[in-house]
């Protein structure tokens, strides 16, 4: 089992009010390379900070990491146009940042660099992979794609209120300023990334595309982002089956409707509740309080944790979180507590024998 995360920035992230991924504007560019490191290593060795929101909420890197460390997976980072160093080992795609979809070209190098993404799928050795992402600004860039290639599908957002207004507004402003109308870049998908996407979607439909026509079993790990990836892969001719998996954080966003998303593009689609209230940390009371949602390959991860194993999962959570610095400021006790948080290492070893046989429908809900 390979995650495969993806990493780049553009900066229709740097808009005023759409992107929650990172404490502040001038940090965002680290995010997607500390969410690298956090990934690979546990927690940030070169990036100058941790991602967590203003209000605490950390990036879903602590997710997908405590859902690592208890079942054990093989990562791969794709550099795929990141504005800031990282120390994660990464597979360079040859890319660079996207600029601002308001821009006329928002990735002009889409073609070449989907074929390199797609050589890279090809190669795979693995019989299935997951494939993330992370790129602030990135449910704006999947709005503009899908409007670009004429899919009627909205995008959540890592803030609790979705901004939906004002990514429409933004979208427009690039569909004008690249000449196009909804619509006019279906069945030419690299045409709707270049247009009005991000690098990081072009890596991730090429891989997804590669890896389909090889026979691997592919399941794109997130949210909406990952849903214009769908679009792009289709809009491509790619069939196959294809998979989405994500949190229930996301559909819990009435602006999503992975139903439709599911019968339009012939997606396969699992759901998972990770239950993060019956924890009370702050890094997961900030999910259930409608922060970050997904991302990270965090939906794909908590997936493939068994029945019965996700209290494991949130009481790793907890420990990650604490070495990233994030402190929970509950009063602890009581021995309830004590079950929850306490992660053994005969525990984590069950949890990871029963993953290698494990399929996401055996918890999710669909």
């Amino acid at each position: 089992m390979r995650v495969i995360l993806a990493a780049g920035a553009t900066e229709t992230g740097l808009i005023d009010g759409i992107s929650a991924a990172g404490a502040s504007p001038a940090l965002l560019g680290h995010t997607p390379s500390a969410d690298a490191e956090i990934l690979v290593y546990g927690q940030p060795t070169a990036a100058p900070v941790t991602p967590v929101s203003p209000t605490g909420c950390p990036t879903p890197a602590a997710i997908t990491r405590a859902v690592r460390e208890v079942l054990g997976f093989d990562v791969t980072v794709l550099d795929a146009g990141l504005a800031e160093p990282t120390a994660a080992p990464t597979v360079d795609l040859e890319a660079d940042p996207g600029t601002d979809i308001r821009e006329r070209i928002a990735v002009p190098d889409a073609t070449d660099l989907y074929e390199r993404a797609y050589a890279f799928g090809q190669d795979l050795p693995d019989e299935r992979v997951l494939i993330g992402e992370t790129i602030p600004g990135g449910t704006t860039t999947a709005l503009g794609v899908m409007r670009a290639l004429g899919e009627p599908l909205e995008v959540s957002s890592s803030l609790p209120e979705n901004p939906l207004e004002r990514k429409r507004t933004v979208v427009n402003e690039g569909l004008t300023a690249s000449g196009l109308a909804p619509g006019d870049c279906a069945g030419s998908p690299l045409e709707a990334i270049r247009a009005m996407g991000d690098p990081v979607q072009a890596a991730v439909a090429g891989v997804a595309a590669g890896a389909l026509e090889r026979g691997v079993r592919v399941t794109l790990a997130g949210g909406t982002q990952l849903v214009a990836v769908a679009a792009a892969v289709r809009h491509a001719g790619i069939d196959g089956p294809l998979e989405l998996a994500t949190t229930s954080f996301v559909t819990a966003d009435p602006a999503v409707d992975l139903e439709s998303a599911s019968e339009n593009l012939d997606l396969i689609v699992t759901v998972t509740d990770p239950e993060f209230e019956r924890s009370g940390h702050v890094s997961m009371a900030r999910y259930c309080a409608g922060e970050a949602k997904e991302g990270v390959a965090m939906g794909g991860a908590l997936s493939l944790v068994p029945a019965g194993e996700m209290a494991t999962v949130r009481g790793r959570i907890e420990t990650v979180c604490t070495r990233l610095g994030i402190e929970d400021e509950r009063e602890r006790s009581g021995s309830s507590l004590e079950n929850e948080t306490e992660t053994t290492a005969a525990t984590v070893d069950d949890a990871r024998s029963r993953a290698n046989s494990n399929h996401p429908e055996d918890h999710a809900s669909r």
